[in-house]
């Protein structure tokens, strides 16, 4: 860990660094770059071959998809308990959705021109849900399960042999996805934007992933949409002398045990004393998770915990980091949240977790890291639409507005755009 005061002399240069993380090592570009252009190059057959290599599976291209009959037999296999567990988030993240759909538009600006915007859903999108060290369930959930909302009736998702859990099997079939490919990492993505002989490629792939499956996704954009890149996870609590160090310290383990290492947990406080005891109950609750060894990778190289001497300071440190999660264990967790520059998401108060964020609160927890929320926003309805201007002239409103046109074409040596308005107004 690494314990940072404001003020002090490395306190800037230390920061810069934090603040400037990268979503994945440079070494994860090249690896990714080289398995796209065998899938590009070789369709199925590289698809098979890195199956085998990646994820110890031996498949043929009729055997990628996963059929019908083994996703109900999977189903069966699920308790009541946890079928409902998805249900109830599921229902929770679309109702969200219900209320960030993008409103088609069209409406009188001036006199004789009315412009506006259509938006209507992508056809066929396809999202990525990671199958480390654990099935990632909740991603289908807010990633095709907002997908659907949003009205697309095409949904393909790529996921690892390994992670083919029954858990995650009901949530596609809930949530509405279409076909489930046996697929895994970079060459999962890459099959679903290229497509191959078997597979019909995506219009966006969407959903987290590890630093190749970050890497991959910036490489494939433009032949195909992508979400975000987004890095590790992470997460930011700003505390206050009020804070609880329990609750505080259990919010900075929940993204430590992720799994990769690369994850950070980073507490930004008021108050010396209580970096202290969440060091004491960071320790303590550490010891009682099963994933010990990746929580204590990210505690030697991700856990950052700074010392700052007023409330706004704090603020400014945490919208300048711009985190992937920021948690407000102040007093006025409101007013903080108004005057936070950038983050991911937000989570009001010590009764509000992360981890209901990423499970069951609405918003979906595609989010970006690596200071990317200064740039990006998570993903929501508006990001499985197409947004299209609407423009309409009546004859009198062009002659109106024909010499701006003419003036503009003439600027920029555009003969045929100014006569365009032109003949219109002479006509």
């Amino acid at each position: 860990m690494k314990r940072l005061r404001y003020g002090t002399p490395e306190f800037e240069r230390e920061m810069a660094a934090l603040y400037r993380r990268p979503a994945y090592p440079p070494e994860a570009e090249r690896s990714a770059a080289e398995i796209i252009a065998a899938i590009r190059r070789d369709g199925d057959k590289a698809v098979a071959a890195y199956a085998a290599k990646f994820d110890g599976v031996t498949l043929s291209p009729e055997e990628f998809r996963v059929a019908p009959e083994e996703i109900r037999a999977a189903c069966r296999k699920l308790s009541a308990a946890d079928k409902r567990a998805i249900r109830d988030a599921l229902a929770r993240v679309r109702d969200f959705a219900r209320r960030t759909l993008p409103r088609s538009w069209y409406s009188t600006v001036r006199p004789g021109v009315r412009v506006g915007e259509k938006f209507t859903p992508l056809d066929r999108v396809g999202v990525y849900i990671p199958g480390g060290s654990a099935p990632l369930v909740s991603t289908v959930i807010h990633t095709a399960g907002i997908a659907r909302a949003a009205g697309v009736k095409s949904i393909a998702a790529a996921t690892p042999a390994k992670a083919l859990h029954p858990a995650t099997l009901y949530a596609m079939k809930q949530a509405g996805v279409t076909e489930v490919y046996r697929l895994g990492g970079v060459y999962g993505v890459a099959a679903l934007a290229l497509g191959t002989e078997s597979i019909p490629r995506v219009e966006k792939i969407v959903g987290p992933g590890n630093a190749y499956v970050t890497a991959a996704k910036k490489l494939l954009y433009g032949e195909v949409g992508i979400d975000l890149v987004a890095g590790p996870s992470e997460i930011l609590v700003l505390a206050d002398a009020g804070a609880d160090p329990e609750l505080v310290a259990a919010d900075l383990l929940s993204q430590a045990e992720h799994g990769s290492g690369l994850e950070q947990s980073v507490l930004v406080a008021t108050d010396g004393s209580l970096i202290d005891r969440v060091i004491a109950e960071f320790d303590r609750q550490k010891k009682t998770l099963p994933k010990l060894a990746a929580v204590e990778k990210v505690e030697r190289d991700g856990l950052f915990l700074i010392e700052a001497p007023t409330l706004a300071i704090a603020e400014k440190i945490a919208g300048d980091y711009a985190p992937e999660h920021l948690e407000l264990h102040v007093a006025d967790p409101e007013r903080s949240a108004w005057r936070i520059r950038a983050a991911g998401a937000i989570f009001l108060g010590q009764w509000t977790p992360e981890s209901a964020g990423d499970f069951c609160a609405g918003p979906s927890h595609v989010l970006p890291t690596a200071g990317s929320a200064l740039r990006f926003n998570g993903i929501e309805t508006a990001t499985f639409m197409r947004r299209t201007s609407l423009v309409k002239y009546s004859r009198s409103a062009i002659a109106r507005e024909a010499g701006i046109i003419e003036r503009f074409g003439n600027m920029e040596s555009l003969a045929a755009h100014a006569r365009a308005g032109t003949l219109r107004r002479d006509k």
